[in-house]
């Protein structure tokens, strides 16, 4: 029996460019590259890691995104994913956490799955609530955090490394876990797999085909909202303390109060 793996996966804006907001305060992607969320990496490894102790496996890498999302599919699947599922749709435009999580789920339901794995967040929103909202939707198990992960007789098993405990945590399949960046480095995709992945098939989908209304997604279907969007100011002189006259203790600590470090 085929144990069927769905990463889920985001194309976030390259964290090394200048980002931009437009008028409605979402990510102006004209203004910046993308590429997949370097956290999803350690997501796709993992699912590769299990589907390669499988006797059957097939990798699924899901995402929901603009046309250009397809490049995170493409480096998923050149990974060596062996599919990828892209949701896209003008009307998911500036959706949430929330939405996104329920559309995610209802195309996770439509391409069928026995384990969801996820990153530990995402690189740009970096909320990390994904996971959890989609065994909510899904109504299944949820193991995150997970530094080490693994599937036996029908069985996902894994480690969370706290800073007070370590705890071991198992659930029946189906299950969704999430990895961290501790589950092990990822791989680098291969001439042979980036050349391989141009065939590999990607299933596009739109809200109709998830049976979605668009007033549930998007910026009207969101429950929170970007209020403001500034950059981030430009850095200042550093101060220099000196203490030629004896009385640097007291300059540092007249500093320290005056940004009220203390």
């Amino acid at each position: 029996m085929t144990l069927r793996i769905a990463v889920c996966v985001k194309y976030v804006p390259d964290a090394t460019g200048d980002r931009g907001f437009a008028d409605d305060l979402t990510v102006d992607r004209d203004e910046v590259d993308g590429l997949l969320s370097e956290l999803d990496e350690y997501a796709v490894e993992q699912a590769l890691r299990i589907s390669e102790e499988a006797d059957e496996a097939e990798v699924t890498v899901v995402t929901v995104g603009p046309d250009d999302a397809k490049d995170a599919l493409r480096k998923a699947l050149s990974m060596g994913a062996d599919k990828a599922v892209h949701v896209n749709d003008e009307a998911i435009h500036g959706s949430d956490v929330i939405a996104t999580s329920a559309i995610l789920a209802k195309a996770l339901e439509k391409t069928g799955f026995d384990l969801v794995v996820c990153g530990m967040a995402s690189t740009d929103g970096t909320m990390g609530v994904l996971p959890a909202l989609l065994a909510e939707r899904l109504s299944l198990p949820a193991a995150t955090l997970l530094s080490e992960v693994s599937v036996e007789d029908g069985v996902v098993k894994g480690r969370r490394d706290g800073d007070a405990a370590t705890e071991l945590l198992e659930a029946p399949l189906p299950a969704v876990v999430s990895v961290t960046d501790q589950s092990g480095e990822a791989r680098y995709p291969s001439f042979k797999g980036i050349m391989a992945a141009k065939k590999k098939p990607v299933e596009e989908l739109e809200l109709d085909d998830l049976d979605i209304d668009e007033d549930e997604v998007g910026l009207a279907g969101s429950w929170t909202l970007v209020e403001s969007a500034d950059a981030r100011p430009a850095r200042t002189q550093g101060t220099i303390v000196t203490n030629e006259d004896g009385d640097g203790g007291k300059q540092l600590a007249a500093f320290l109060a005056s940004q009220k470090f203390i």
